[in-house]
C-alpha cells in the first residue's frame, strides 16, 4: 500500500503557487516531489498535484494499491462526485456553465488508474504526512516566486 499526500500552495489568488507531493510507504515519507508556477490559482496547484502523482503511478511497472490524500474538498468531491455529472452534461456544471480548470479535470479523467482511492483529510489538523505535502507546495510556490 502507497500513500500519496498531496497539496497546493497559493500566495494571492491568483498568483504565484506550488504543489507538493508525499509519498509514504510503512508510515515513512520515502519520496518526495514539489513544482510551482508564476501566476495560477490555489485550486490549480491542488488539481496538479494530483495530476503529478497519477503520471508518476503510470510509470511503475508494479502499481501496488494506491491512496492519494487531499485537503481540497474541491478536488475530493470533483473526483468522488462531480466529474460524473459533468461529463454527462458535457463537462458543464449544474448551472450549464463550462467547468472551471476544465483542462485539468480532462487531464485527472484520462490519467486515472484502477486500483487508486481517493481519501479528504482535514488541512492543518496535525496529519504529519499532510502538513508535509503543505511544506513542499509552499516550497513550490517559493521557488517559483525566484524564478
Amino acid at each position: 500500500m502507497i500513500e500519496i499526500y498531496t497539496d497546493g500552495s497559493c500566495q494571492h489568488n491568483p498568483g504565484r503557487g506550488g504543489w507538493g507531493i508525499a509519498w509514504v510507504k510503512d508510515n515513512i515519507v520515502y519520496n518526495e516531489q514539489y513544482g510551482g508556477e508564476q501566476r495560477t490559482t490555489n485550486n490549480r496547484m491542488e488539481l496538479y498535484a494530483v495530476i503529478k502523482a497519477l503520471e508518476a503511478l503510470s510509470e511503475m511497472t508494479e502499481r501496488p494499491n494506491v491512496i492519494i490524500y487531499t485537503d481540497s474538498t474541491y478536488v475530493y468531491k470533483g473526483i468522488t462526485s462531480w466529474k460524473t455529472m459533468w461529463k454527462r452534461n458535457g463537462w458543464k456544471t449544474s448551472q450549464n456553465k463550462p467547468v472551471l480548470n476544465m483542462d485539468l479535470w480532462l487531464d485527472i479523467d484520462k490519467k486515472w488508474l484502477s486500483g487508486v482511492d481517493i481519501q479528504w483529510v482535514k488541512g492543518h489538523s496535525g496529519c504529519p504526512k499532510n502538513d508535509r505535502a503543505d511544506q513542499l507546495a509552499k516550497k513550490g510556490c517559493q521557488e517559483a516566486s525566484l524564478s
